[in-house]
């Protein structure tokens, strides 16, 4: 079975050819402002082309998200609760829902429509999830204070997790290494989670992202790098 797997992060497209379970191919497409402004969409439309795929499997890391317990069930809400963390436009975005019951959360989330019709017309089976849900999904918490970073090309994503419970969670664009540390120590502060007894655990983009990783092992304690993206391994997509 052909199955084709894309993420789509803040700026770029990462894209995986499977095969029974093996990764023939895996390409990422970034914009920067050398490239066309239209670069993801044209990419997009050249993946979708290129051979016939039995499934597809959507995964949106883009920050325009809201979290709520299991069972909310206002969804006409939705769009409004995005609002207040970032502008949702009805007219451009699809409103989606992904459901963690190992955790006892749901979030909602937008993803383009353009990008949404392209791939629906292609009339295969699509799964759809948000890179928050699966990323929780993978997480294997003990019953203690932890905090779980996900880093990507210039986004970081991370929850902060006690007891089993889900503290807090953010999606965040930023171009500096050193927002990203800034950023995390700032929750830390905010939700009581001690550095000395917190558990930190990078995946990802770790390599990538050095210098932050550098960074953060100077101020906490107890820090483990879980899974290291190399090619044809990526954390979300895997």
């Amino acid at each position: 079975m052909n199955v084709l797997n894309l993420l789509f992060t803040k700026d770029g497209l990462i894209c995986q050819i499977a095969k029974n379970k093996s990764i023939l191919e895996e390409k990422s497409y970034f914009v920067t402002e050398e490239t066309p402004e239209n670069l993801i969409e044209d990419k997009l439309d050249e993946i979708l082309l290129k051979q016939r795929f039995e499934e597809i499997h959507v995964i949106s890391a883009l920050n325009h998200f809201t979290l709520m317990p299991e069972g909310f069930s206002e969804h006409e809400a939705g769009f409004e609760l995005i609002a207040f963390n970032a502008p949702a436009n009805k007219e451009k975005e699809e409103l989606m829902l992904s459901v963690n019951k190992k955790f006892g959360v749901q979030f909602y989330y937008t993803f383009p429509k353009n990008f949404y019709r392209k791939i629906k017309e292609l009339a295969v089976p699509v799964h759809f999830n948000f890179s928050g849900e699966k990323f929780l999904n993978s997480i294997n918490n003990k019953n203690n204070k932890e905090i779980h970073i996900n880093l990507y090309h210039n986004q970081c994503e991370f929850f902060a997790i006690d007891s089993k419970k889900v503290i807090l969670y953010n999606n965040l664009d930023v171009n500096s290494e050193v927002d990203f540390l800034y950023f995390v120590m700032f929750t830390l502060s905010k939700i009581g989670f001690g550095i000395n007894e917190t558990n930190f655990y990078a995946y990802g983009e770790t390599t990538e992202n050095e210098t932050f990783i550098s960074e953060l092992q100077k101020f906490v304690k107890n820090m483990r790098i879980v899974f290291d993206n190399v090619p044809n391994k990526n954390f979300i997509l895997n």
